[in-house]
């Protein structure tokens, strides 16, 4: 991992801290950036190469804070924007950069210019940065079209003076009409204002969802193109921020869910965004031929635009590794989420070690989820302390994505302070001063990998060849550097030809791999072309799914 500094992101390890969870300062039961400054030491001896915050802007909280009311504030709740700036510079001393999350498809109902849009008149000028519209029918009274919201319901509300206005997500989240150019002259201006600050990157929330077919029309499966995803006119968009960014030496990370290669590609031409996330690995099943051939997939839709592939395992939209890893289901779809779904924490702790290290080894960066280096499962939560809007606009048939929101377990001991989502009591065994002394913990082996990771020769972008393997295996080398070996059958397996074992997810059965167990080797490995066993796969999406943050 010998890149030049300017290239640090093509490689690196990056740290998703939802701030609301992370750390709390000051007692309150919610975390703050006081708590995440006093882990910055945590966070470098992790040994990751970067943070993405969540947004922390002003939010009345709708959703998590995607519901942003003022972009260059900090939310009271989390502290002040003096201290976000001692925080990223603090985290830079430590060799730590900091990205932001840009939320550009829309703004909280909160916001300054759509209270402006609430008291304008109909069609004035206020109402023009939305997508306001009279409504269906004979009196109006029915949305202006069929679209619906990503959190179930009409994606459309309608106003006390008869008019309607466009949500894709919450009702507290109108969206920004982007044809009109204030729209896009303030969000470049949010991106100077961050990048002034010393931010590194900005990661860009639902970023194929904000150009919207003028004329609004019904939506219609397989209509080319589609009313409101993945439009041309999104790329005009991108080509203006990235020149923004090329001014600071900022980089961009896209969330783009899209199912075709060929389009989700063109995001990451030289002139538009540096990474998108690989969603499809983080969807993928437990599987060895599925699990192949979407990194197949995601390194050959990167190859022809030069840009490093990205590899995440969980994040705060979805259910967390181990718990997803030990159902029978191991794929992930937020249309089959559900309450009270049976699972074995052993079998799932034991693939997310294994799993830890394949997308480690994969080439280019990687992400981690903050909870996913002590092995957090997801917590069910009780259901009059449930909060995510998608449990409410689904009639409380989604249990939404506060299980894997839950605040982070510090220490064994209970907070002083009951936190905004309640911590299971069995979570004392996942506390980081707990596992910080013990030698086979996941947080040990998050630290040991990721240093070896930093300072292996091999690691990060780069080549990879697969190597020949038996049923059920994966293994691959990175150059003539490391070989990673991953064994997804049910039985043993043979190791290839080696110098050392770096590291294993878990114990050895005399020189063998056990099922569910990676491990990362020093010596080169012979290339080879072998396909894994096909007769291992799991049921479960692996593609691009629907829209999501």
């Amino acid at each position: 991992m010998s890149a030049p500094d300017s290239d640090w992101w093509r490689s690196a390890a990056i740290y998703q801290v939802y701030v609301r969870s992370f750390a709390d300062g000051d007692g309150d039961g919610t975390g703050d950036l006081a708590g995440v400054r006093e882990k910055l030491p945590y966070l470098a001896e992790l040994g990751v190469d970067a943070l993405w915050f969540t947004p922390w802007y002003v939010s009345p909280l709708a959703d998590g804070g995607y519901d942003v009311a003022d972009y260059r504030a900090i939310d009271p709740a989390f502290g002040t924007l003096a201290e976000a700036e001692k925080l990223i510079a603090e985290a830079r001393r430590l060799g730590l950069r900091t990205i932001v999350d840009i939320v550009p498809n829309h703004v909280s109902d909160r916001h300054v210019w759509f209270r402006a849009a609430l008291l304008g008149r109909p069609g004035g000028p206020e109402r023009a940065l939305f997508h306001f519209r009279r409504g269906r029918g004979t009196g109006g009274e029915l949305p202006p079209n069929d679209w619906e919201s990503e959190f179930g319901g009409s994606a459309w509300t309608r106003v006390p003076d008869g008019e309607w206005y466009l949500h894709l997500f919450a009702p507290e989240q109108p969206d920004l009409n982007w044809s009109h150019p204030a729209v896009r002259r303030e969000h470049e201006d949010i991106l100077r204002f961050w990048f002034e600050r010393g931010v590194a990157g900005v990661r860009i929330d639902s970023a194929a969802l904000l150009a919207k077919d003028p004329a609004l029309p019904d939506f219609e499966p397989g209509r080319d193109p589609h009313p409101y995803v993945d439009r041309d006119e999104l790329h005009g968009i991108y080509r203006s921020w990235r020149a923004v960014a090329d001014a600071y030496g900022g980089v961009f990370v896209g969330e783009v869910w899209l199912p075709d290669s060929e389009r989700f590609a063109r995001y990451l031409r030289p002139d538009e965004l540096h990474t998108a996330f690989n969603l499809g690995f983080l969807a993928c099943p437990w599987a060895p031929a599925r699990l192949r051939r979407t990194i197949d997939e995601a390194l050959a839709e990167h190859a022809p635009v030069g840009a490093p592939a990205t590899w995440v395992l969980c994040n705060h939209d979805v259910t967390r590794t181990v718990t997803r890893y030990g159902r029978a289901d191991t794929g992930f779809d937020f249309a089959t989420k559900s309450f009270g779904t049976p699972t074995d924490l052993t079998l799932g702790t034991r693939r997310a070690r294994a799993a830890a290290l394949l997308s480690l080894a994969l080439p280019g960066s990687v992400y981690l989820y903050q909870g996913e280096e002590l092995g957090l499962p997801e917590a069910e939560i009780p259901r009059e302390r449930i909060q995510d809007p998608m449990y409410f606009r689904s009639g409380g048939s989604d249990p939404g994505r506060d299980g894997c929101r839950v605040p982070l377990p510090w220490t064994a001991a209970r907070p002083a302070a009951e936190p905004w989502l309640p911590q299971p009591r069995d979570w004392t065994s996942y506390a980081a001063d707990r596992q910080a002394a013990d030698p086979a913990s996941m947080l040990t082996l998050y630290r040991t990998a990721l240093g070896l990771r930093r300072t292996e020769p091999g690691f990060g972008d780069g080549p990879l060849t697969w190597l020949p393997s038996g049923p059920g295996v994966l293994a691959f080398a990175r150059g003539d550097g490391p070989v990673c070996v991953v064994n997804l059958g049910r039985e043993p397996a043979g190791l290839p030809p080696h110098e050392a074992v770096l590291l294993a997810s878990g114990p050895l059965t005399a020189g063998e791999l056990p099922p569910d167990t990676a491990v990362w080797l020093r010596g080169r490995g012979v290339p080879g072309t072998a396909q894994p066993d096909a007769d291992a796969e799991a049921a479960g999406g692996g593609g691009r799914g629907g829209v999501r943050r």
